[in-house]
């Protein structure tokens, strides 16, 4: 768990000064990467990372139409918390595309950007 915490304050402290999320859009849909979790039965996950430059190399085979988009934090915490708690999705934090990428709860990933929300 000490390494999830490490990774989760990192990416809380590079979001901080930025106040953005990075997730990937396909160009012309508008749709959201959305997969299967590999930790959680019957759950999605919406990867997000601290950085478009993150997000980027993840832009080929299945996502090849997709681009970084970036999310204020004020928006995500405004508009996007209670759908995707209504759609039982979880968040991927600075995916690397291997097997032991962090997924985390949402409440947990909400609590920690409501700290660094510059109002």
């Amino acid at each position: 768990m000490a390494d999830n915490n490490q990774v989760l304050v990192a990416f809380i402290s590079e979001v901080k000064p930025t106040q953005t999320l990075w997730a990937l859009q396909d160009k012309e849909s508008q749709d959201w990467v959305v997969v299967d979790s590999i930790n959680y039965e019957k759950t999605e996950v919406m990867p997000l990372w601290s950085s478009a430059e993150l997000a980027l190399p993840h832009c080929t085979e299945e996502w090849k139409d997709y681009v970084p988009a970036a999310i204020s934090l004020a928006d995500w915490l405004e508009f996007w918390i209670e759908d995707l708690l209504e759609d039982n999705i979880v968040v991927g934090i600075n995916w690397l595309g291997e097997d032991n990428d962090l997924e985390i709860d949402l409440s947990q990933f909400t609590e920690a950007l409501v700290d660094i929300e510059a109002l």
